[in-house]
């Protein structure tokens, strides 16, 4: 069973997330998820990031929401079973994190 994420772990796992530098996750608004706009040099970098996050997202089965136009990534996330972030998200939105700066390499 997933269940979402205590107060600590908001604060000591998903505290960093929303203030990483360059520009870190955000809440949205009316809903217990977080997004991130990714932009890369063209198409292909922005492909080959999100072919990245497909391959994780499957091993864990655990599936962002996402939406791509040529070089621009908006993905938000959160967790269906438990209505809201759970651990799941920020092992994601962690792995998200390392490929996007594979990627833009």
């Amino acid at each position: 069973m997933v269940t979402k994420l205590s107060d600590t772990d908001r604060e000591q796992n998903l505290g960093p997330l929303l203030s990483a530098q360059g520009g870190g996750w955000s809440l949205v608004d009316g809903r217990d998820a977080i997004k991130k706009t990714f932009r890369f040099a063209d198409f292909n970098q922005a492909f080959a990031f999100m072919t990245s996050v497909a391959l994780k997202a499957e091993k864990m089965d655990h599936h962002p929401e996402w939406f791509n136009v040529y070089n621009r990534v908006e993905i938000t996330l959160s967790t269906h079973d438990c209505q809201g972030l759970s651990t799941r998200d920020i092992e994601l939105a962690t792995h998200i994190e390392q490929a996007a700066q594979k990627s833009s390499c």
